[in-house]
This record gives C-alpha cells, sequence and structure tokens, in this order.
C-alpha cells in the first residue's frame, strides 16, 4: 500500500535500485566467470565484464558435464517435488477432515521432524539405505529429500483445506460424488496456490541436495550439480572462474522457476485457498 502511494518516479527509482540490488550477485557470478584466473588471483577483479574472455569461459566447460550434473539435479528435484505433493495432499487432507486416534500425536511427530539437523541423520540412513539396496540411487536421493520436505508441505495443504466450507464437499457428496472424486475434482483445485508453495518447498529442497548426495552417491555420473560444483575444490588450486560460470548455468533454472511461480506463492503461504 506504501509503494502506491509514492510518486510515480520515486516508485520507479526504488523498483529500479530494488532489481539492482537483487540482480547484482547474478551479475557478479558472470563478471567472474568472464575473468581470467590470473586476474583473479594477482591483479583483482574488475568490475565490468570482459566479453572477450567470452571463448575462454565456454572452452572451460567444455571438458566439464555441468548439463549432466543440471539433468541430475532436475531429476532429483523433479521427484521430490511430486513424490512430496502426492504424499502431501494426501496427509494434509487426512489431517484436515478425517478424525482418527493418534491424529494430534501424528501432527506432533511431523513437527518435530524439522527440528532434527540432516547431518544427524546421515549415519541412520546410509544403514538403512545399504540394507534396502538403495546406496548410489538417485531414487534413494529422492527418498531422502521427501523425508524432510514432506511435512512441510503436508502442514501447508492442511493449512489451505481447513479454510474449504466443509459444505462445498457435503453438496458433492449429496450428489453421489465418491470421497476420492472430491478431493481430486473440488479440493484440490480450490487450494491450488497453497499446492504452489508446496511445490516451491519441495522443489528447492531437492535442488539444493548436497549432504546425502555427497554421502551417499560413489559414482559421478550421478552427482547433482552441487556435488559436481564442490568436486572443483582442489587442495592447491580452485578454477574460480569455472566454477562460477557452472554456478550460474546451475542457478537460472531455479530462478526462472520461481519467477514463473512466486505469484502463487505468495497467495498460498497468506490467502490460503478460497473466501469462504
Amino acid at each position: 500500500m506504501l509503494l502506491r502511494k509514492t510518486p510515480a518516479l520515486l516508485r520507479y527509482v526504488l523498483i529500479a535500485i530494488l532489481l539492482v540490488f537483487s540482480g547484482f550477485p547474478i551479475y557478479w557470478m558472470l563478471n567472474t566467470g568472464l575473468s581470467a584466473e590470473a586476474q583473479l588471483y594477482n591483479e583483482g577483479q574488475s568490475f565490468w565484464l570482459q566479453l572477450g574472455n567470452l571463448p575462454a569461459m565456454i572452452g572451460s566447460l567444455s571438458s566439464v558435464p555441468v548439463m549432466h550434473w543440471l539433468f541430475n539435479t532436475f531429476f532429483i528435484a523433479a521427484g521430490t517435488t511430486v513424490l512430496s505433493l502426492v504424499l502431501g495432499a494426501l496427509l494434509g487432507y487426512a489431517l484436515s477432515r478425517l478424525k482418527f486416534h493418534g491424529k494430534g500425536l501424528i501432527g506432533f511427530l511431523l513437527f518435530t521432524t524439522q527440528v532434527v539437523p540432516e547431518a544427524l541423520l546421515v549415519v541412520p540412513l546410509y544403514s538403512m539405505f545399504i540394507t534396502m539396496g538403495l546406496l548410489n540411487s538417485m531414487f534413494g536421493l529422492i527418498l531422502a529429500n521427501v523425508g524432510f520436505a514432506l511435512p512441510v508441505s503436508a502442514f501447508i495443504i492442511k493449512g489451505a483445506i481447513d479454510q474449504v466450507p466443509y459444505e462445498i464437499e457435503e453438496s458433492a457428496a449429496v450428489d453421489n460424488c465418491p470421497r476420492y472424486g472430491i478431493f481430486s475434482t473440488i479440493i484440490l483445485p480450490l487450494i491450488a496456490p497453497s499446492l504452489s508453495a508446496a511445490a516451491v518447498i519441495s522443489f528447492f529442497s531437492g535442488w539444493n541436495e548436497f549432504l546425502f548426495a555427497s554421502t551417499f552417491i560413489n559414482d559421478d555420473d550421478m552427482w547433482p550439480a552441487s556435488v559436481g560444483l564442490a568436486s572443483f575444490i582442489g587442495q592447491y588450486d580452485t578454477p574460480l572462474s569455472t566454477v562460477m560460470t557452472a554456478a550460474l548455468i546451475f542457478s537460472i533454472p531455479a530462478i526462472v522457476f520461481f519467477l514463473i511461480i512466486q505469484r502463487r506463492i505468495v497467495a498460498g503461504l497468506t490467502a490460503g485457498s478460497v473466501k469462504g
């Protein structure tokens, strides 16, 4: 509201300042990628883009499977998102609409999973994955990430379903619509903004995967981009320009995804589902 009441010129100036501050990290990553290694370590980095080094920047990535790592990252993030949404929607609906013994305890246990650091679960999960044959498997990484993303998704979806008038479901039941039909054709479309918010949280949980991947994956063909970027760090030398170029490529899809869905994120986290 305050921004709308400001004069048009001042509003545009404030927007421009925000764009500069938010876009500067991306610019600096590109700038670093275009800088020569000798310049970074000896002369210091220039503020302006050195486009003459563009062929060298592209050549530095020719021997690095960045796109393959990016595909692995996308596979893990997409799998985490889909599985978290499917299970989170079912769990959120059960916690919101169904009555059963232990409902409060289940909600409390789901909440407590968010206060346990991931590092404490590496050894237990490693032991479980050995038994289940999930080591060196991207499906195992998806399951590990779903374990942390699912409770958050379930609570977001439950809060949205709580705001949907129960009379809507009763009207559908009177028309002989089965419970699954009510859930899939009535409830889910009404809580689409909250589903989008849960999808973003789950997506970035899988997109930023590093700890479990660096522990459970031995085959570098299955590395996500985060582990691939970490592999550039050497004992005596780290190619900063190559790392920043690969990091920029890694960041762009996530930024685009966030910009596309950001309106629904705000609606899902604040408004919930529908107006009563």
